[in-house]
């Protein structure tokens, strides 16, 4: 019988994990906590642990589990800017979810999109105490717009797809110019001409902090920023700055840098030491969601799917189909 230790357990992951666990019958251990070099001894007895976003696999960890007889890091995710790939590499394997539903996260960036530029979110609670003014929700049509969708990955297409049914303009920067239907430019000329830009890259050191101080100089006042991808992705003192100025008009965040001990916790009795998060939430024309973008059911349910086959696969004949490698995280985009 193969047991499973699982970090940062939230009960949506239990209820779709134990549905579909029902076709292999492994042994999970749920556990709240998330997954780092002391919270790996939980693992004992283990085969496998089952990682997310914001777990530290980080080398002490990976040795800790490696020495209590560990064989896979099975992520639960796409992205694996929290695993020290490198050192995994001849130590312990590990898989991923490459795909999940990429229509799951393109929607939640529109919708962000949507609710920010429209103000629906303050409407909502305006008509709740029925004040039915619509002094300051003032948006602006996206029809005719240009929209800069930065990665045209599997997210990315998706996105750029319900960009098309607005009547927008798009362009894409891409290292890998896999989508013939796009209009390509370098990322300066990305920068200059959107309205709105997207974010639906990964994290990497190539990518790390591309939104900065000097990119958001070339960008056009009043554009408005989306990130669904990663924290990182964006420097956060820029983009506070860029606000404050008003040379952004908005930010959609769906994701942050300093995001892990915050994001899927109730922190609404605590007090938030993070200042630039802080300031962001409490400006009007931010907005900040829980790195919810996967949040959907089919999303969930492929999520569970692919994660345990993973692991059904790799004790059943040593198959890594999903593995992270090296070279791949070396990937600009």
């Amino acid at each position: 019988m193969i047991t499973i230790s699982f970090y940062d357990t939230k009960p949506y992951d239990k209820e779709y994990f134990n549905l579909i666990n029902e076709q292999y019958g492994f042994t999970i251990n749920y556990f709240e906590t998330k997954l780092s070099a002391r919270t790996a001894k939980l693992a004992e007895g283990s085969d496998a642990v089952c990682a997310f976003v914001n777990d530290d696999v980080s080398a002490p960890a990976i040795d800790a589990l490696d020495k209590l007889g560990v064989r896979l890091i099975a992520m639960r995710c796409a992205g694996y800017n929290n695993v020290d790939i490198r050192y995994a590499e001849g130590k312990i394997p590990v898989v991923r979810v490459p795909a999940y539903s990429p229509h799951a996260v393109a929607e939640h960036a529109m919708a962000l999109l949507l609710t920010l530029n429209r103000r629906i979110h303050k409407a909502f609670l305006r008509t709740r105490d029925f004040n039915f003014s619509l002094n300051g929700l003032t948006g602006f049509d996206l029809h005719g717009k240009t929209i800069g969708v930065i990665g045209t990955g599997k997210i990315g297409a998706a996105f750029i797809d319900i960009c098309r049914g607005f009547g927008t303009r798009i362009l894409a920067y891409d290292v890998f110019r896999n989508n013939e239907w796009v209009e390509y430019v370098d990322l300066d000329t990305l920068l200059k001409e959107s309205d709105v830009i997207s974010l639906h890259c990964p994290l990497n050191p190539s990518t790390r902090h591309m939104i900065n101080a000097k990119s958001i100089d070339k960008m056009k006042k009043g554009v408005f920023i989306v990130n669904t991808s990663r924290g990182a992705l964006i420097n956060s003192e820029a983009l506070l700055y860029g606000l404050l100025n008003e040379k952004i008009g908005g930010a959609c965040l769906d994701v942050y840098e300093e995001e892990s001990e915050l994001f899927y916790e109730d922190n609404s009795t605590a007090i938030v030491k993070d200042d630039i998060l802080t300031r962001l939430i409490c400006l009007p024309n931010v907005i900040v969601t829980s790195h919810q973008g996967f949040l959907t059911g089919e999303a969930l349910t492929n999520i569970a799917a692919t994660t345990l086959e993973n692991i059904s696969e790799f004790f059943a004949d040593g198959s890594l189909d999903n593995q992270t490698l090296l070279e791949n995280s070396k990937k600009l985009i």
